[in-house]
């Protein structure tokens, strides 16, 4: 051994230092929410997130799933707790400048992709920069400026829509609407996605295709993804981690690899 790799006789050893664990992406901490009078929806929620998961927020109607989805972007405001998103930390709802800072890295898509029927798939997808610094000129694909829509047509091509950039989008089909709505969710690089029930409001075999696309995107970019289903195959096979929810409380959080189809059936009984 090298004299430099020898220990100093006048000292101990010295103990390396652990490197510090990563912050998560998000955290929640026993989040609660309650409307009006009613009994909680979310009754203590506490989880956290790294970089570059993929997790899904399983439950039946009315577990609280939906809720805290909304809960961590800040769409609704908590009645408790305290959530910690993209650095930002917030205990009812975010402030505008913390709004500001989330909105240029998150992507949002939700069940009804609200897409703007009278226009094209790629104006649709222009929207998705909206506060992002371009102003008036995200509001339609011919103000956009040439970068945005080179960005937006990546982005229909990352979701295999390419050739329907100029199509209204009310001549889309169920599917194919939910793959401009993903595209309008990352065209300003977003580095975490979130979906409630991203599938729900198509046939079983759009949905699966959608998740997969999801998974895809998120895999490909090292994107985080939060998703919510009540899809048990949905959970199992498109995401790294399950956290179910029953009745507004946390029941189990275990990567999906270690789960089937018979350990979730419990969260869906009364």
């Amino acid at each position: 051994m090298t004299a430099l790799l020898q220990p100093s006789p006048l000292h101990a050893d010295p103990v390396a230092a652990a490197p510090a664990a990563a912050a998560p992406l998000i955290a929640a901490h026993a989040v609660c929410k309650r409307f009006a009078d009613g009994p909680p929806v979310l009754d203590g929620v506490t989880l956290s997130i790294a970089t570059g998961e993929r997790v899904a927020l399983l439950g039946a109607n009315g577990a609280g799933k939906s809720t805290l989805l909304r809960a961590l972007v800040g769409l609704i405001p908590i009645t408790g707790g305290a959530v910690e998103i993209l650095g930002q930390r917030f205990t009812e709802l975010p402030s505008a400048k913390q709004r500001s800072v989330m909105r240029r890295r998150l992507g949002f898509v939700f069940q009804f992709h609200g897409l703007v029927g009278r226009t094209s798939a790629l104006s649709n997808v222009v929207n998705g920069a909206l506060g992002q610094g371009h102003g008036w000129r995200s509001w339609h694909q011919s103000l956009a400026p040439s970068s945005l829509r080179d960005a937006a047509l990546e982005a229909l091509d990352a979701v295999g829509l390419a050739d329907r950039a100029a199509a209204r989008a009310d001549t889309l089909s169920g599917g194919q609407s939910q793959r401009v709505a993903i595209a309008r969710a990352i065209v300003h690089g977003p580095d975490l996605l979130f979906a409630d029930e991203p599938a729900a409001s198509l046939d079983p075999a759009a949905g699966l295709d959608i998740m997969r696309l999801f998974a895809r995107l998120a895999g490909e970019h090292r994107r985080t993804l939060v998703y919510t289903t009540h899809d048990m195959r949905h959970a199992l096979e498109h995401a790294d981690r399950i956290v179910a929810l029953k009745a507004g409380q946390v029941v189990f959080d275990a990567a999906a690899g270690d789960l089937t189809e018979r350990d979730l059936e419990p969260i869906y009984r009364g």
